[in-house]
C-alpha cells in the first residue's frame, strides 16, 4: 500500500489524544458536507428554476419568428411560402398579425397587443394548454378573443360576459386633421377564455383570429406582421435560422426564442452563475477549518513525524501524509453532502415538500453537469486547502 495514503487514513480515522483537535477536526468535516449539501441544492434548484422558465417561454414565443426589416408588415408571397414549404426541418409554421392597439371594458381603458393567430397556432406554442378559464379561440365563430389574466384583471374582465363586449380600437393612419370623434377602427369581441403565464405575457396580448385582426387593421388578404415557426428539433435553432436568413435574404429578420428573449436568458444566467460563486466562497471559508484542522494534527504528531524521517521518510512524503488527509477528509465530506443533497432533491421533485404558492412546488432538477460542478469545485478547493497546510512542515520545523 501506498506509505502516505496508508499514514493518512489512520490519522484520519484514528482519534488522537488532544480532544480538542477531534473536535476540529468534526467541525471541518461538518463544513464540508453542508458547503457541499447547499452547493448542489443551489444549482439543482436553479437548473429547476431555469427549466420551469423556459417552458412558460416555449408557450409565449416559438422557436423561430420571422419579421420585417422594414417597417411593420411584409407581403406573404409564393416565395416566402415555398421556402417554408420546402423546409424539411420545419415541424409548423403560422401566420400572425401583431399591433399595438388600446383597450376599452366599462369605462376601464388599457393598451395593449392584439394578436391575430391562424388556426393551427397551438401547433407553434401551445397556448391552449395555459387557459386557465373557458376555451381557446374556435374559427367557426367570429369577433371572439382570448386574453391574460393581468388584462382581466386590470379591466375587470370576464368570460361569455354577452351584454358588455370588449372594445379593441387602433388609430386610423393618416397625416393632417384627424376628426377625435373618428379617429380609431373599432371592434367590438366576446372574450371566451383567459390565459396565464408569466406576468408581462400574460399584460401583454388579446389573441384573436387573424381575419378578425385583418378587418380591424384594414390589412391586405396577404399582408402579415410576422411568421412563427415550430422546428421539429429546437437544438438546431440557431444554425437553422442563419440559413433560413440566407434563403430569405436582408428584408426579413430571422430570431430564435432565444434572440426574442435574450435579457431573459442573460438574467437567468448571471442568477446561476453569481449563486455558483457566492456558494464556492462559502465552501471556501469551510475548508479553511480543513486547513486548521490538518495544522493541528501536524503540531500534535510531529514527534511521530520525527520518528518518520529518522526512519528515511523524505519531506515530500510527509508532506504528502498530510496532503492526503486533508483530501480524504474533503472528499469524505463532499460525498455525505452529495448524498444528503441527491435525498433533498429527490423528495423536493416527487413530493414538492417547499412551495413557492399553494399550488406551485419550488422547482428543482437533477443534471449530472451539477453533480460533476460540485465534485470539481471541492476536490480542486480541499487539495488547494490540503497543500496549503503541509506547506508548514520543513525539515527545521521536525528537527526544532
Amino acid at each position: 500500500m501506498n506509505f502516505p495514503l496508508y499514514i493518512a487514513k489512520r490519522y484520519l480515522f484514528s482519534k488522537t489524544s488532544n480532544n480538542a483537535i477531534n473536535i476540529i477536526t468534526i467541525i471541518a468535516s461538518f463544513g464540508v458536507i453542508v458547503g457541499s449539501l447547499a452547493l448542489f441544492i443551489i444549482l439543482s434548484g436553479f437548473s429547476g428554476l431555469r427549466t420551469f422558465s423556459y417552458s412558460l417561454l416555449d408557450v409565449s414565443d416559438p422557436d423561430i419568428k420571422i419579421t420585417s426589416n422594414k417597417g411593420k408588415t411584409f407581403l406573404y408571397t409564393d416565395d416566402v411560402h415555398q421556402t417554408l414549404l420546402q423546409n424539411t426541418a420545419i415541424k409548423a409554421a403560422s401566420k400572425v398579425i401583431e399591433e399595438r392597439v388600446f383597450l376599452e371594458y366599462n369605462d376601464k381603458n388599457e393598451i395593449a397587443y392584439i394578436k391575430g393567430v391562424e388556426e393551427n397556432y397551438t401547433s407553434i406554442t401551445h397556448i391552449d394548454s395555459v387557459v386557465t378559464l373557458g376555451n381557446w379561440l374556435d374559427n367557426d365563430f367570429s369577433n371572439t378573443a382570448v386574453v391574460g389574466n393581468g388584462i382581466s384583471r386590470k379591466l375587470s374582465l370576464g368570460i361569455l360576459n354577452f351584454g358588455a363586449p370588449l372594445s379593441i380600437m387602433v388609430p386610423k393612419p393618416g397625416v393632417g386633421f384627424i376628426n377625435p370623434n373618428n379617429a380609431f377602427y373599432k371592434k367590438d369581441v366576446q372574450i371566451v377564455g383567459l390565459y396565464s403565464g408569466t406576468e408581462e405575457f400574460e399584460s401583454k396580448f388579446v389573441f384573436v383570429s387573424i381575419d378578425d385582426a385583418k378587418s380591424l387593421l384594414r390589412f391586405k388578404g396577404n399582408e402579415i406582421t410576422g411568421i412563427e415557426i415550430k422546428l421539429k428539433d429546437n437544438s438546431t435553432a440557431d444554425l437553422f435560422s442563419e440559413q433560413l436568413q440566407q434563403q430569405l435574404g436582408n428584408q426579413f429578420k430571422v430570431q430564435t426564442k432565444q434572440q426574442l428573449n435574450e435579457v431573459f436568458y442573460k438574467v437567468i444566467n448571471t442568477e446561476n452563475f453569481v449563486s455558483y460563486l457566492i456558494f464556492t466562497l462559502i465552501v471556501i471559508i469551510a475548508l479553511f477549518n480543513v486547513i486548521g484542522a490538518i495544522i493541528m494534527m501536524i503540531i500534535d504528531k510531529k514527534s511521530n513525524l520525527k520518528t518518520l524521517f529518522s526512519l528515511g521518510a523524505t519531506i515530500k512524503e510527509i508532506k504528502k501524509v498530510f496532503v492526503m488527509q486533508g483530501f480524504l477528509l474533503t472528499v469524505l465530506g463532499m460525498f455525505i453532502g452529495l448524498t444528503l443533497g441527491l435525498i433533498i432533491v429527490f423528495i423536493q421533485k416527487e413530493f414538492g415538500v417547499f412551495m413557492i404558492t399553494q399550488n406551485l412546488a419550488y422547482p428543482v432538477e437533477f443534471r449530472l453537469s451539477n453533480l460533476f460542478i460540485v465534485i470539481a469545485t471541492i476536490t480542486i478547493l480541499g487539495f488547494i486547502a490540503s497543500k496549503i497546510a503541509s506547506s508548514r512542515i520543513s525539515k527545521e520545523f521536525i528537527e526544532k
